[in-house]
């Protein structure tokens, strides 16, 4: 019972903070320290590959259909002197997802090889060990906070419905940049970034989430990959003992996910998204005094 508690907590943190722009690595790894828990236990890595699949399939239940109606407007006769094409939406969620992983994959060989084998002198070290050090999360997510508050505060001088490529590439830069560093929340930077360039803010939140779906199948595969690799998966029994509290992990995850979206989209459309800001900082002064104090 001890053991689902801990699953059922955190599902719940994992599935609103995960969609909230608040970075639920940063929550999910406080969570992990006061629960006493290994995130690089088979256990572990296998729960989060559930919870990361209930959150992705609680943006598609959220989001479909306003993606299809982004789909049929602009495939309509009336509406081609928009200036966005038919499958321009998709493009620009390829070429941002494209950006992200080139970028990504070439930040993180620069941080194994360059900070964690010639300076730190761990070479087999993986990106995620380094980034799981607390300063590093409170760090992150206060960088977070400031960015989703300059968003905030900043009037926009237009509203645009359609993404530019350099709005895109810019997105999808700074997505990049939120892959390895635990706490530097994804959706609340590429969402602020689309807001200073401009971009109403319905179809920010439309992108974001595009390119979290667009994201989630490698980050599943990898665990995937990392399990299969450590030999946790050689038996049907293995499985099942690892299936049974990743399925209540899922569906609690895509629970809070669901209600997560709805209070991001009512925050956001009502033009309160600093508050998300207000939140981080906070969060990363808190989990600062909790290293200070000795908790974390």
């Amino acid at each position: 019972m001890e053991h689902y508690l801990k699953v059922l907590l955190l599902a719940l943190i994992q599935g609103a903070a995960e969609l909230l722009p608040v970075s639920s690595s940063a929550h999910v790894i406080v969570a992990e320290r006061l629960m006493g828990l290994d995130p690089s236990t088979p256990e572990m890595v296998f729960l989060l590959i559930m919870l990361h699949t209930g959150t992705m399939f609680a943006v598609l239940v959220y989001f479909w259909q306003r993606w299809r109606s982004i789909w049929i407007s602009t495939t309509a006769p009336e509406n081609s002197v928009s200036g966005e094409s038919r499958y321009h939406f998709l493009k620009m969620v390829i070429v941002a997802t494209a950006v992200t992983g080139v970028v990504g994959y070439g930040l993180k060989i620069f941080l194994e090889q360059m900070v964690l084998g010639r300076w730190l002198g761990r070479a087999k070290g993986e990106v995620e060990d380094l980034f799981r050090e607390m300063p590093l999360v409170a760090a992150a997510l206060f960088a977070a906070g400031v960015l989703i508050l300059v968003a905030g505060w900043r009037k926009q001088r237009a509203e645009r419905t359609t993404l530019t490529l350099n709005a895109t590439l810019l997105i999808g830069l700074v997505q990049a940049v939120c892959l390895p560093f635990r706490g530097f929340s994804r959706s609340g930077a590429t969402i602020s970034t689309a807001l200073l360039c401009d971009v109403e803010r319905a179809r920010a939140e439309d992108f974001s989430f595009a390119l979290a779906v667009a994201l989630t199948p490698p980050v599943i595969g990898r665990g995937l990959y990392k399990l299969l690799k450590d030999r946790a998966l050689q038996s049907a029994e293995q499985l099942l003992a690892l299936l049974q509290p990743g399925l209540v992990g899922m569906l609690f995850s895509f629970l809070a996910g669901l209600l997560g979206l709805k209070l991001l989209s009512a925050v956001l459309e009502k033009g309160h998204w600093r508050y998300f800001g207000y939140y981080c900082v906070a969060a990363s002064l808190l989990i600062a005094a909790g290293i200070a104090a000795g908790f974390l």
